[in-house]
């Protein structure tokens, strides 16, 4: 049996495909530095910031722009949000890059390309100008145009894996939109954070894939249904983390001290009050102001034992994979790795408690989730069966 041909690809499409892995790991760490430090609303327009394309300075500067009277100028924040911007833009120009080379050899694949980004490009001013109508309308066209070529091109060549990843970056172009406009809204707070680590596992395949590097293990097919399952335990882990961000409930079991009170236990207790109805409703009304969060005690501490529990779940299940992996034939470095992320993640996620969320530590413990994902989806991507 012959082996599968290598992707026909542009010659420089997988140095295109690191430096976006890499970019798109610097935007996610960037941007949960942003969220972290109480930035996200620091400029409560979009895409500028207080009508500039930079950010004011002063607050005489501010003053001269609507968004004003929505929130004062704080421009020791307002600079990380739009810098967070500005990445996210170089980030999409890359993945477009990379969307145009894949879809070259398509007949008519680059107009395709091309009028997706022209539509969502001719969104923006509109929706700037208070047409959300008519700017939505233009953004899922755009959206529709590379989904469908996506279900039709064949991935021997990653361009189906290229129109998915352009498709995702104009979604969360979308969602850093909303969650500015809808003021912290935790779904789409959430929602980002996921729409930016699905970006990066894209661009993992992705690059693996068209650096064409495969790890032959006789053992590949059960390693790989080992890997599925815990890359969906690891993003449901993710989701949970996301939804404590969101929701502010990172120190609802208390923080700050040394004491077992706060970790293991939680406000003293090993099972306090907990309201999951209310902790886990994903959707509240438009309008509504999230940043500090909006829920009582019970609800925050229901959202932040969800998150521990299902620690110990995706913590225990990594490590015994890890093991696994260790017996296998060159594949000790991969396990080792697996083992020293797991532990350190699980290590960060209680120091964050007991130092009271450091914004250090709180940007590694997201660092943390991006290098494990990186490992799951590196070995799915690599791993082949011997002919």
């Amino acid at each position: 049996m012959n082996a599968p041909a290598r992707p026909a690809l542009h010659r420089n499409f997988h140095r295109l495909a690191w430096f976006a892995l890499i970019m798109t790991a610097s935007t996610i760490m960037f941007g949960s530095f942003v969220r972290l430090s109480d930035a996200g609303l620091s400029c409560p327009d979009w895409p500028t910031c207080y009508g500039r394309v930079t950010w004011p300075q002063t607050q005489v500067e501010a003053a001269q722009h609507v968004a004003s009277e929505i929130r004062p100028l704080e421009s020791h924040k307002a600079w990380r949000e739009q810098v967070h911007r500005f990445l996210a833009g170089l980030l999409g120009l890359e993945v477009l890059t990379l969307a145009l080379l894949a879809a070259r050899r398509h007949r008519r694949g680059v107009a395709q390309v091309v009028t997706a980004s022209v539509l969502v490009a001719l969104a923006i001013p509109l929706y700037m100008r208070g047409e959300h109508v008519a700017s939505s309308v233009l953004a899922i066209g755009g959206e529709a145009i590379l989904l469908l070529a996506a279900l039709r091109w064949s991935n021997i060549d990653l361009s189906r894996a290229a129109m998915l990843t352009l498709a995702v970056v104009i979604f969360q172009a979308l969602l850093g939109m909303w969650t500015v406009t809808w003021l912290l809204k935790p779904i789409v707070v959430m929602g980002h954070l996921l729409g930016g680590m699905l970006l990066f596992g894209l661009l993992v395949w992705m690059a693996w894939r068209a650096t064409h590097l495969p790890i032959t293990l006789a053992q590949a097919p059960r390693l790989r249904w080992w890997l599925r399952v815990g890359l969906a335990l690891l993003v449901l882990q993710i989701a949970l983390g996301g939804w404590v961000s969101a929701n502010y409930a990172a120190l609802a079991c208390g923080g700050g001290s040394a004491s077992l009170d706060n970790f293991p236990r939680c406000v003293s207790q090993w099972w306090p009050t907990q309201n999951y109805g209310e902790g886990f409703t994903l959707w509240r009304g438009i309008g509504v102001d999230y940043e500090g969060g909006v829920l009582d005690g019970a609800s925050r501490i229901a959202i932040q034992m969800a998150h521990r529990m299902m620690a110990v779940v995706v913590a225990v299940y990594l490590l015994v994979l890890s093991v696994r992996m260790f017996r296998l034939p060159g594949m000790r470095g991969w396990a080792s790795a697996l083992g020293v992320l797991v532990l350190l993640q699980v290590s960060l996620g209680v120091l964050n408690v007991k130092l009271a969320l450091p914004l250090a530590v709180a940007v590694m413990h997201n660092g943390g989730a991006v290098c494990l994902l990186f490992v799951l989806v590196s070995l799915l991507a690599r791993l082949r069966a011997p002919e």
